[in-house]
């Protein structure tokens, strides 16, 4: 068992460390390392509609990122108001589906308007693709569409009746999905081969939504997950928490972000952002909290993002704050959209991009004050919603709304 234990351990970090897990692709929610951080270049700062290299309709809808390996794109859609729920493959220079799955049919679950049945974004190693979709099960394909395995976890039901939305991770050999609920309040670890459980431990029985991310400390791997009440960090290879810092609201919903040892988070409700450092035992709140910053600021639900010595925060209502990353210091808040902003930024060549609700991408150049560079769109109806992160790759961005996928940027 110690050997096995050990192997995983290995395969952790080569998967982190790995070329082919590089910036050419996007493998994940929030990219190669989980912060919405890409180090390519070439990427476009203005566009609109002319500047559409292809779109493509989706059957159904969902709201999961655009995830890349190759010229491979995957996502995910759920028809008949999450009776059956797809998994899909886009041929990444045309447009044109390459297959479709049906991942799984049934009653669905309740959710909220806002999170519907394919919000969870897949992950693939290049070689398979996953897919949660919470009571709808875990799924594992071939890249080229052939079936692996399915599993069910659990029904994933709390009272405010939501619906599920955390996003699978590959680890190595390892699946690691978020479970929190108030049903089935636990993490897993799911043999990437087999679909069997390798291990699996308690959360609290409360509602989340937040994503794994992995992040190095002193040589080794922890794997971090924020949730109500506390931030976590974890032994990938065994699922052991090592470390919990207690947060300030409710509602384990952005993913946190990381930057130079300190990982930052904010909770969903109104209520602080702050910054602690990983590699701590038991409770670390007095101990390894680097700095705290109030922020009661209306609902959080995209994810913070650091870019330079600035950590950028928009809550669902438009508003952008600006905190120095070191001190936590608040340097200004401003407004940046009108509409709605449900989907978490990424950043690009020095630059943040936040898409909001009605399809327009804010850029942002971050820095003492409010700086934005351009506000573009990509000629969507009105009625569509974009709800997901957009995927910056090869120089294109991949813009995905309900039901509709864009490519935006230079012609490959």
């Amino acid at each position: 068992m110690r050997c096995f234990q050990l192997l995983l351990t290995c395969l952790c970090c080569a998967a982190l460390s790995s070329p082919a897990a590089g910036d050419a692709n996007w493998p994940r929610f929030r990219g190669p390392d989980g912060t919405g951080h890409t180090v390519e270049k070439g990427f476009p700062v203005t566009w609109d509609a002319k500047s559409v290299v292809w779109k493509t309709p989706l059957k159904g809808q969902g709201q999961s990122v655009p995830v890349i390996w190759g010229d491979r794109i995957f996502l995910t859609s759920a028809e008949e108001n999450g009776k059956q729920r797809l998994v899909i493959c886009v041929d990444r220079k045309t447009g044109k589906v390459q297959w479709e799955q049906v991942a799984w049919k049934g009653t669905p679950e309740a959710s909220h308007a806002m999170n519907g049945w394919a919000s969870a974004t897949c992950a693939t190693d290049g070689e398979h693709v996953v897919a949660s979709f919470g009571k709808g099960g875990l799924h594992c394909y071939t890249v080229e569409g052939k079936h692996v395995w399915s599993r069910e976890l659990g029904e994933f039901q709390s009272k405010t009746k939501r619906g599920t939305a955390a996003s699978p991770v590959i680890v190595g050999n390892l699946v690691i999905q978020n479970g929190d609920s108030e049903s089935d309040p636990f993490l897993f670890g799911i043999d990437k081969l087999t679909g069997k459980t390798i291990w699996k431990v308690d959360r609290p029985a409360r509602e989340g939504y937040s994503t794994p991310i992995l992040v190095p400390v002193n040589g080794k791997q922890e794997l971090i997950l924020n949730g109500d009440p506390f931030v976590a960090g974890y032994d990938p290879a065994t699922g052991k928490q090592l470390w919990s810092c207690k947060s300030f609201a409710p509602r384990g919903e952005p993913t946190p972000t990381y930057a130079d040892g300190i990982i930052y988070v904010i909770n969903g409700q109104p209520g602080d952002v702050y910054a602690v450092r990983p590699g701590g035992t038991g409770d670390v709140t007095s101990t390894r909290m680097v700095w705290h910053t109030p922020r009661k600021n209306g609902r959080d639900q995209p994810s913070p993002i650091v870019s330079g010595d600035y950590l950028l925060v928009s809550n669902m209502e438009g508003v952008l704050n600006c905190y120095d990353v070191k001190t936590g210091k608040d340097l200004w808040k401003d407004r940046i959209s009108t509409a709605r902003i449900s989907a978490s930024p990424v950043a690009v060549e020095g630059k943040v991009y936040f898409i909001a609700e009605n399809g327009q991408v804010i850029v942002i150049e971050p820095g003492k004050e409010l700086k934005i560079v351009a506000k573009n769109t990509q000629g969507a109806e009105p009625s569509e919603v974009f709800r997901s992160t957009p995927t910056p790759c090869g120089g294109q961005f991949f813009i995905r709304s309900d039901r509709v996928l864009y490519c935006v940027g230079a012609k490959p």
